[in-house]
């Protein structure tokens, strides 16, 4: 019985951790996809009048991607929309 329990102990354990730091690299990828969008909007758009800004297809899009918790394909989007433009990709905060 006491092995019992502690195997149920154990394998609660490691359901929590794990649950953990799939929150936690959920969290890591939103803040980086929040990062790109707020750094094309910032260095992505222009004054001019033919700039999209963040009236960008593609940045909208991602916006959406991230907003539905589909990080992988917002970041991905931004940092190919980030390339057209001939903008340097900024490296994840830390």
């Amino acid at each position: 019985m006491f092995l019992r329990s502690m195997l149920v102990h154990a394998a609660l354990f490691a359901g929590t951790s794990t649950l953990l730091i799939a929150v936690a690299q959920a969290d890591d990828l939103k803040t980086r996809c929040d990062q790109l969008i707020a750094y094309f909007d910032r260095y992505g758009s222009g004054r001019g009048e033919h700039s999209d800004g963040a009236r960008n297809m593609t940045r909208l899009s991602a916006r959406i991607d991230c907003d539905r918790g589909q990080y992988e394909e917002g970041i991905k989007a931004m940092e190919d929309l980030l390339r057209r433009k001939k903008l340097a990709v900024p490296s994840a905060q830390t």
